[in-house]
């Protein structure tokens, strides 16, 4: 008998079963499925815990292609959204990186920022809520002290100044605030925008509200950890960002591109190392490949390779997760049967009495999928995932079809890694010049 305790939603469980069957991560109820791993969470738990009590924190979730990295990253960033932090979270892509001299790092700003979540709003587009909790925040402080709003907003963003671009970052939430009090919604909005890094040119941005700046390739990092100070200011607890697909850097055809790449990641562990970022938390999402090779991979630059080389004694067995480099092992045997169940009891709403097959199913589902495709059906299951959820999908449009007579015509193929494909190394144009690289070494 199902109970209120662990009933499903229908409109989360569709989302999960139809994220699934496409090959994505459903951005919610991750919780229904999380099988294993628990020594890994509790490591990002307490960096989180970290984060919250005023330190820095960045780590690299480190899993072969088809693992579960991107669901390890949304799960995380659950957890951090019932701790009170606002995430931030994107995929790297070629028209997105970290370091930039064409619009690229501005861009990944921009995905970053409208896949801003809280835990009121944790499907993104939170950041102008932010900024309202924080105006509404100065507006009851200046009433309780009789001065003016404005004041107040300032007198608290006074501390932004010691960091690269906090003047220009105090002016625009100013202006949002005078757009607020004199109910002008385009000035609102103007500022929301020049938040998100939306402006392209410093001329729209001095002539909608009388800044200099604007978000761009240069500022790219600068600007989050602006926006780490300043959520904290809001109420919220940290900032968490989080990137994945990061083996695209690993794929970029310019060497010069992927060192300047690298030494921003590089001036990040820096920070989070040394202390000079507060309340501020990096995921990097990547695969062997992206870490490890000594030719393209983050290993590739000498800095990094030492920064993040893996405890000696972590062999036979052991592991440490309490260094920059978290490794995501493949799940088990026992963990993937644990998966079917929990699958299986979603599509059934939580209700028991609903189950499509038996225990008995699970077990032939294993073993077919394990003659088709050996251990990969367990090790990477995204693609075991989905077929096991057609399965289920014809037996609950088709009543009284016999699970046994179905299993022979599931057809699985184990899933290649692209990041292993030959990369030729050319030159990209134009080159970056020293100067542009010198000021990301440290």
């Amino acid at each position: 008998m199902t109970t209120a305790s662990n009933r499903i939603r229908p409109r989360e469980r569709d989302a999960i079963i139809q994220s699934l069957r496409a090959g994505v991560v459903p951005r919610s109820g991750q919780q229904h499925v999380q099988v294993g791993r628990a020594q890994e969470v509790g490591a990002l738990v307490r960096d989180i815990e970290r984060v919250v009590d005023g330190g820095a924190t960045t780590r690299f979730v480190i899993g072969e292609y088809g693992a579960g990295k991107t669901f390890f990253l949304h799960l995380i960033r659950s957890v951090a959204l019932k701790q009170k932090l606002v995430t931030m979270h994107a995929d790297l892509a070629p028209d997105r990186r970290l370091h930039a001299t064409g619009g690229q790092a501005r861009s990944l700003y921009a995905e970053l920022t409208r896949n801003t979540s809280t835990q009121a709003k944790p499907d993104g587009g939170a950041l102008g809520a932010v900024v309202e909790r924080f105006v509404s925040q100065s507006l009851t402080t200046a009433r309780e002290r009789s001065t003016s709003t404005e004041a107040v907003i300032r007198q608290r963003l006074g501390e932004l100044s010691e960091l690269v671009g906090g003047y220009d970052f105090a002016e625009v939430v100013a202006a949002y605030w005078r757009g607020h009090d004199t109910g002008n919604e385009q000035l609102k909005s103007d500022a929301v925008r020049w938040l998100r890094g939306e402006f392209s040119t410093k001329t729209d941005a001095r002539a909608a509200l009388g800044v200099r700046t604007i978000v761009d390739d240069a500022n790219f990092y600068d600007q989050l950890k602006l926006l780490s100070r300043f959520v904290r200011m809001a109420g919220y607890t940290g900032l968490l960002v989080c990137l994945d697909e990061m083996v695209n850097l690993y794929k970029l055809t310019s060497a010069q591109a992927r060192s300047a790449n690298y030494e921003q990641i590089l001036r990040i562990v820096n920070d989070s190392l040394q202390g000079t970022s507060a309340h501020l938390g990096f995921l990097f999402g990547g695969t062997p490949e992206f870490l490890m090779d000594t030719r393209r991979g983050l290993y590739s630059y000498e800095a990094l390779q030492s920064r993040l080389a893996e405890n000696t004694f972590a062999t036979n067995g052991l592991v440490d997760n309490s260094g920059p480099v978290l490794r995501l092992a493949g799940l088990s045997q026992e963990d993937f049967y644990v998966l079917l169940t929990k699958l299986r009891d979603v599509f059934a709403s939580g209700d028991p009495a609903a189950h499509l097959v038996p225990d008995d199913a699970l077990t032939a589902f294993m073993q077919h999928c394990s003659q088709r495709i050996g251990d990969a059906y367990f090790r990477t299951p995204r693609t075991t995932i989905k077929e096991f959820l057609n399965l289920l999908a014809i037996l609950e449009s088709n009543p009284g079809e016999d699970w046994r007579h179905l299993l022979g015509a599931v057809r699985l193929e184990a899933e290649t890694n692209p990041d292993l494909e030959p990369l030729d190394e050319v030159q990209e144009q134009p080159r970056a010049s020293d100067d542009d690289l010198a000021s990301f070494r440290l």
